[in-house]
Order: structure tokens, then sequence, then C-alpha cells
């Protein structure tokens, strides 16, 4: 099953994530299928590949629960339902 996570990465209390669409049963930091955008939780700076994304999710793609809020918040299901 294919997954949208947040894959961590930069220095030591100065994490920022990526979100990766990536096989349920890999590790969290291998290697992605695609990533998707991009997550600063210190500045709540996001940018996201939302044609990509909504691609994913019609295609089966289930979210993690955190990057499902934040998806909701960009307002990246009002179009896959559209």
């Amino acid at each position: 099953m294919i997954k949208l996570r947040l894959k961590r990465y930069g220095k030591k209390r100065e994490v920022s994530y990526r979100i990766v669409a990536t096989t349920s049963t890999s590790r969290r930091d291998g290697r992605p299928l695609e990533e998707l955008g991009f997550y600063n939780p210190r500045t709540d700076e996001t940018r996201l590949d939302v044609p990509a994304i909504v691609k994913r999710l019609q295609d089966g793609a289930q979210p993690t629960e955190t990057v499902r809020s934040i998806l909701r918040k960009a307002k990246v299901f009002e179009q896959v339902n559209a």
C-alpha cells in the first residue's frame, strides 16, 4: 500500500520534513517513490505539489494523520472530491 508520510531531514533541533509517497513497509527516511511537498513546523511553512498529491490520493494512497491535517489546512481534499 502507498502511504503519504513525513520524511525527516535537517540538523538537530532544526528539523524540517518532506511530504513523500512511499510504500507502507519502507523506513521513515528511506528512498521515497515521489517527493510531494515540504513542511517546516517551526515556521509553519508549507509548500505542496497539489496536482501530484491529488493524483496519488485518487490512486488510493493513504495519508498519515499528521499529513492528513496538513492537507486539510491547505484544502487539498476539496480538490480530490471535485
